[in-house]
């Protein structure tokens, strides 16, 4: 489960201060970023100071600052302003500027304040500038207009500055304050902390910031404000209304200079103490009151979070509460409301916000600043929307799922579409989580990742002959007890999705072994469905933070019948015949397990908004976790003990298997190489081919140079073609995709010079003969240039007639503005005059200050800085703002031509693409087994595979293997320190018996030498050279393997259940061309039961199945049962012994014979326990190996046999016993060879040639 969110406090979070955040080196891109923060209190005005009258005139700096030193210095008012409409987070309008402002007033009877749900800012009022003293360090100046206003009336409250977010098309575009005669934009101010971290701009937006002219703030009226789409601003500007104007003053306009990095000095600078908080205490009372049913949370039924039916992801919001919510509030719970569980970032303009619980998540973990008492009366924190990416992440990765909400259309869409009013519209975008991600910048790894669900039913479950589910490769034997499982699971970034409905036995083995294979990020189950040990396979084997998620019955997780209808209803494919094969397949052969679980499936995609996009894409198969007829088997234990894809110390891939074939070049050859190495090769003449590839590719160095540097090319393909079906590939990566096609042809010409050998000729015969026809479809669609550098399409003159038209009407009106640019220059004489974009308002009439007096009265200023002036005149307005709604319409056209591009492409999916991709992968995997053959160092040998078969019978003879100078190939691997492996010679049948029975002292390498053998097996079968001097074997049907004493608590089984279950699994399921593994059999029971059952597990896979192996154990008595068995070899680990030190010299050599011991006094002695201790521990196994051989002794006495006794082991007494009495020389229950998997002709003949030669040994 994530983890979960705090419950929401009704009291605001004071920020951090950010010098002590440990999130210091990783600034805050918030909407408080851009603010200088700082309160003062308010500055009194000496009565012989002229009030200014004239609000409209501006005041320059250079006359604020002849007045610098008549006053003295004594507070200073830090003030940012967040007009981000126009530029986004590369705004250069978010530096502060400091203004000195003279003795504070004393606290009146309290501020006048509006409420906060009427969002209306308190104004910072100043004197004259006789009073004030403004320093500025810059002469860069802002294009947005900045006003403070000062008046008689606001000079007796406190001076509090509060902010308000702007936002880009829609929501609120400037704050507005009240004068005595006209309504103005203020300067907007954050009253959380003056601490705040400020956002860090790149050497970008510093180039923009530089390039800029100071702008001399102008008063606007309120019909020239762009009306905001959010409650917060339309009740600000009803409000207005309301307010009484003051008479004893007027306003006036200040010139403020800023940069980035802007700071103001003082002349002499004094602490200021912040204001009382009776704002922020009103607004948390008041908002407490309205939002008191978040304290006490309570889900969509009302039901408490102690309640077992607890849903988490909705919220019960009373009728009183939606009665009174404004229009913003109600848009943003109808959302959050039913997505409680998730962090809902709300976009308003070009800005992402949290809100209430989440925006006090957000201050908790990455030290966001809260405001409270801001807007839409709840607790806020933001960041602009070109961070999201990164933020989403953040919370991602602690296992968060993240909502977003986006604007379905701009603030001009809006308008012209119905007007002023109202707010725009926004809808649910996506929900991102671990598992399920899209986008290529969040995607943090190259491999899959899988959002997996779940069914169990019993075996009753289908009626008897209603339906038949097929065995699968005799996994399941019959008679044991059944558990019926549907998975569906799916690979969001590829829109790969697989499914598979399959019988398993009572321990659940084919469920682990597809989970060790998939190792799933989010899990899907149906509430209370899964048994408890499928559960906790399924939590066992899921990958580390997986996410699980328990949704509802049928409504959710949907059924047979209800998976049917959604998949009609949601039209994701043109009609039934359309349907994926194997969809159909399922639906028509009733299998409603699997069927059910592809239903839990879309359900969970079509919440998270992910369904059509990657439904449509049709890319639906069949899963086959064995595909025993062509590899070889690797069960989930096997993965595990071998440490293939995660090894046992801290669940990574360091030092696994994986690790070392890792060395794809492309995303897809990363992918693919994972799909080799779960399913290595089995026959013979499959393997040879990819050896040839290998040795062609080592020996021809100019082939191998030239697929590596045209493979390094290639971006992720297999992604991009995911985004390009759902219309959100970015156009310069759609370029990447057609640009590497096009090599792909190219590469397929081009290789034609070469000859190429085994597998990698068969790769380049399969690629599509359709690729070069579709790729050259694209060769002239578009300007890529255009693309690349501007993101924009423009297609080929003619191709798109409403896109040409559109063009030429932006064209026509550049030209008329041209025209009547050049038009002013004649007239008013001056070369000059140009136009200037700042924000919204584009094609400002940029005028020098000389040439200003010749300017009609008419013009509408609209900003000034010391050098130059901007107007609108009603000419260049009315062009204005049919520009912007021309290229809003354009805009339009531009993404609608994407998606119909993006389309067109998507039609040679199956039939150019995907194929071509697949075709890429394998050729990228051999150039892998190239890279990790090279990789193993010296010796290394290309294995030699013998695959013998009776020439009478026709059956396969026994498997046999024969490794010389064997390490193992990832014992340095990850390491920077190369140690000396000392290598080994591994024989086992054909000229030695099949299986080694290797005994030796604790710690002396035998667990090494098994994991070794099976892993130097793995990569012959994968077609890549082996670490030894010399490498002969037949190929393996199946890897088993029983390592340790381990436990598993979260399975719920002991130590001894572990082994014993391991060891059933290996006698069902092992051939005569299997290859097993059994370490320290036994250990987990008593002495006597242990002993007992290695003896016959040892004697049974010795004589009847006669698999290939080792089997390793601690009784060193074992052996003495086997001395005459043709099929044990006797083998340990060599080692020298210092009886005087108790000192062990471990030399790591495998060496036939049995070990005198496991020394486990000697290795005690080494690890540091005490020597009375040891003393002790050696005398009582002295005493009882003395006691223990008297009472055998006496025993024989007793029974009266004296002289030489030959025993008879047990197992060679039970089969002569089935043989006569029995069934003889069958599998069957009471015959020689009970459950033997493969008990064919040539596996009786060995049985007999055992059995007999076993009698003949009994005298030696």
């Amino acid at each position: 489960m994530p983890p979960r969110t705090p419950v929401s406090s009704r009291v605001a979070s004071q920020p951090k201060d950010s010098q002590n955040s440990s999130q210091k080196k990783m600034k805050q891109s918030s909407v408080l970023s851009f603010f200088s923060k700082a309160t003062t209190t308010a500055s009194p005005t000496s009565n012989k100071n002229k009030i200014l009258s004239q609000p409209s005139k501006s005041i320059s700096a250079k006359a604020l600052k002849s007045n610098q030193n008549k006053v003295p210095i004594k507070d200073e008012i830090s003030i940012g302003d967040l007009d981000d409409d126009d530029d986004d987070m590369n705004s250069d309008n978010h530096t502060p500027v400091t203004i000195d402002v003279k003795d504070p007033l004393p606290s009146s009877k309290g501020p006048n304040r509006p409420t906060s749900s009427q969002s209306v800012h308190n104004v910072a009022t100043m004197s004259t500038p006789q009073d004030l003293n403004i320093t500025a360090m810059d002469t860069s100046i802002d294009d947005e207009p900045l006003t403070l206003i000062g008046s008689k009336r606001a000079r007796q409250n406190k001076r509090n500055i509060s902010y308000a977010e702007d936002s880009n098309d829609d929501d609120d575009d400037d704050d507005i304050s009240l004068s005595t005669r006209k309504k103005k934009r203020i300067l907007p101010k954050d009253e959380d902390s003056d601490n705040d971290a400020e956002f860090i701009p790149d050497k970008t937006v510093l180039e923009q910031l530089s390039s800029d002219n100071d702008d001399e703030p102008l008063n606007h009226d309120l019909e020239n404000f762009e009306s905001s789409d959010d409650d917060d601003i339309l009740a600000l500007s009803e409000t207005k209304k309301k307010l009484k104007p003051s008479t004893s003053s007027s306003s006036s306009s200040f010139l403020m200079k800023k940069k980035p990095s802007f700071k103001i000095q003082p002349n002499k600078k004094r602490t200021v103490t912040p204001p009382t908080q009776s704002k922020s205490n009103k607004f948390n009372k008041t908002n407490e009151e309205r939002y008191q049913w978040l304290v006490d949370e309570r889900d969509a039924q009302r039901r408490p979070p102690t309640d077992p039916e607890y849903d988490p992801r909705s919220l019960y919001i009373p009728s009183a509460a939606w009665n009174k919510f404004t229009p913003f509030e109600k848009q943003y719970w109808e959302i959050k409301s039913t997505m409680w569980d998730c962090i809902v970032f709300f976009k308003k303009g070009k800005f992402f916000e949290l809100y209430e619980k989440d925006a006090l998540l957000a201050n908790s973990l990455f030290d966001w600043k809260i405001a409270g008492g801001g807007r839409a009366n709840m607790q806020l924190a933001g960041i602009p929307e070109m961070s999201f990416g990164y933020w989403a992440s953040q919370f991602i990765q602690l296992g968060y799922k993240v909502a977003k909400v986006d604007q379905r259309e701009s603030m001009l869409a809006k308008e012209m579409r119905e007007g002023s009013k109202g707010i725009v519209k926004r809808e649910l975008e996506c929900v991102l989580t671990s598992g399920t991600l899209t986008d290529g910048d969040m995607l943090h790894s190259d491999l899959a990742t899988f959002c997996f669900a779940i069914r169990e039913e019993p075996k009753t479950f289908y009626k008897s002959n209603e339906v038949r589910i097929e065995e699968e490769d005799n996994d399941t034997i019959q008679g044991l007890p059944k558990r019926l499982f549907g998975v569906a699971f799916i690979d969001t970034a590829t829109g790969e999705l697989q499914m598979l409905e399959f019988e398993d036995d009572d321990e659940c083995t084919k469920l682990d072994t597809i989970m060790s294979q998939v190792k799933p990020k989010e899990i899907i189950m149906e509430k209370n469905n899964l048994s408890s040990l499928a559960n906790k396979i399924v939590k066992f084997n899921a990958a580390p933070h997986a996410i699980f998620n328990n949704i509802k019955p049928t409504t959710e997780f949907y059924d047979f019948e209800r998976t049917y209808d959604e998949l009609n209803a949601g039209n994701y494919f043109e009609d039934e015949s359309k349907w994926p094969s194997i969809l159909r397949e399922y639906y028509d052969s009733g299998k409603k397990i699997g069927f059910s679980a592809f239903g839990g499936l879309l359900y969970y995609l079509k919440w998270l908004k992910l369904d059509q996009n990657l439904l449509t894409i049709g890319n639906i198969k069949e899963y086959n976790p064995i595909e025993s007829q062509h590899s070889l088997i690797l069960d989930g234990i096997t993965l595990q003990n071998l440490e293939i894809f995660s090894n046992s110390f801290d669940g990574t891939d360091k030092g696994t298997l994986f690790k070392l074939f890792d060395r794809a070049i492309t995303p897809m050859g990363k992918r693919m190489i994972k799909k080799w190495l779960m399913h290595p090769l089995l026959h013979r003449c499959d393997i040879e081919k990819r050896l040839d590839s290998v040795d062609s590719l080592m020996n021809d160095s100019s082939l191998r140079n030239f697929l590596e540097s045209t493979f390094s090319k290639f971006p992720d393909l297999e992604r991009m073609l995911a985004r390009i079906h759902s219309g959100t590939i970015k156009l310069k990566d759609f370029v990447k995709v057609i640009e590497a096609f096009e090599e792909i042809v190219q590469l397929q010409e081009s290789i034609k010079e070469y000859d190429l050998k085994g597998a990698l000729s068969i790769y380049f015969q399969q690629i599509p003969n359709t690729l070069s026809k579709a790729v050259s479809e694209w060769t002239d669609a578009f300007d890529r240039m255009k693309a690349v550098e501007e993101d924009i399409i423009i297609p080929e003159s003619g191709i798109e007639p409403d896109f040409d038209k559109s063009l030429s009407d932006i064209r026509q009106l550049e030209n008329e503005l041209q025209d009547l640019l050049q038009d002013y220059r004649r007239t008013f004489k001056c070369a000059t005059i140009q136009y200037k974009d700042s924000g919204k308002e584009i094609y400002t009439i940029e005028v020098p200050v000389a040439a200003t007096k010749r300017i009609p009265p008419n013009w509408v200023q609209m900003a000034a800085n010391k050098s130059t002036k901007r107007y609108y005149s009603d000419e260049v307005r009315a062009l204005a703002r049919s520009m912007a709604e021309a290229r809003e319409l354009h805009k339009v056209l531009e993404d609608d031509l994407k998606s119909r591009l993006c389309k067109r492409f998507d039609v040679h999916y199956d039939t150019s693409w995907m194929a071509t991709i697949q075709v890429l992968s394998n050729i990228d995997c051999l150039l892998s087994l190239t890279r990790t053959s090279e990789s193993l160092g010296m010796p290394f040998c290309r294995p030699i595979f013998k695959d013998e078969v009776d020439s009478t019978m026709g059956t396969k003879l026994n498997g046999y293997l024969k490794f010389k100078s064997l390490r193992h190939p990832c014992f340095n691997l990850g390491t920077s320190n190369d140690k000396d492996f000392i290598p080994n010679d591994v024989e086992l049948g054909k000229d030695e018996p099949q299986l080694g029975l290797l005994t030796g002292a604790n710690a002396a390498g035998k667990s090494t030498v098994l994991r070794m053998t099976c892993v130097a097996v793995i990569m012959a079968q994968m077609g890549c050279y082996v670490p030894c001097e010399y490498a002969e074997l037949t190929p393996v049907d199946r890897i088993m393997t029983r390592l340790g004493a381990n436990d598993n608590i979260m399975q719920g089984k002991s130590t001894f259940f572990v082994e014993l279950s391991e060891t059933k699994k290996i006698l069902d399921l092992a051939t005569n061309r299997s290859l097993l593994v059994l370490d320290e059999l036994g250990r987990g029971g008593s002495s006597s039961d242990g002993f007992a059952i290695a003896e016959s597990v040892l004697h049974h896979v010795a004589t009847h199945i006669q698999s290939l192996g080792f089997f390793a154990t601690h009784y060193g008595t074992l052996g003495l049962g086997f001395k005459g068995h043709p099929q044990v070899r006797p083998m340990k680990m060599s080692i020298l012994v210092d009886d005087d030190t108790r000192n062990v010299t471990f030399l790591y050599k495998l060496v036939d014979g049995q070990s005198e011991g496991s020394f486990g006094m000697h290795v005690a002695s080494m690890c540091g326990i005490p020597k009375e201790i040891v003393d002790n521990a050696q005398d009582a196994a002295d005493n009882l190996e003395h006691t223990s051989k008297l009472i055998k002794e006496r025993k024989l006495l007793n029974d009266g046999l004296n002289g030489d006794i030959v025993t008879i082991p047990l197992g060679l007494q039970s089969d002569f016993v089935r043989l006569v009495h029995g069934d003889g020389l069958t599998n069957s229950k009471k015959g020689t060879g009970e459950s033997v998997l493969n008990y064919d002709w040539n596996v009786k003949r060995n049985v007999l040639q055992t059995l007999f030669t076993f009698i003949d040994n009994l005298d030696d």
